[in-house]
């Protein structure tokens, strides 16, 4: 689920306001309470704009190959292109001592 800025505002006037437990009220709101106080601490901050939206999507995967690996695995390739994506992946783990999988080999 995700709040838009003025959404999460409303979450952090209600908890503020209310006459129940923090933890209470955001059982009521069902909003987890790390995600909570993460709002508030950006609330409190950077005002409303600390409740904006950052970009979603990450910047960089975590198992993406470096250009450098791909080029390695390429040349590799060319020199031996009889080899299968298996054989050339247990070949580049064996001979370059750098794992990757058959799956990154299919370039």
């Amino acid at each position: 689920m995700t709040l838009s800025a003025s959404e999460k505002y409303e979450v952090i006037r209600l908890v503020e306001e209310s006459e129940l437990s923090v933890r209470r009220t955001l059982e009521e709101l069902d909003v987890n309470r790390s995600t909570f106080y993460r709002w508030h601490k950006a609330y409190r901050d950077h005002g409303y704009e600390g409740l904006l939206s950052s970009s979603e999507s990450p910047k960089q995967f975590w198992n993406k190959l470096p250009e450098s690996v791909k080029e390695q695995c390429f040349e590799v390739a060319l020199e031996h292109p009889k080899l299968s994506p298996r054989e050339l992946a247990w070949h580049i783990t064996d001979q370059h001592e750098y794992f990757i999988s058959e799956s990154s080999c299919l370039l």
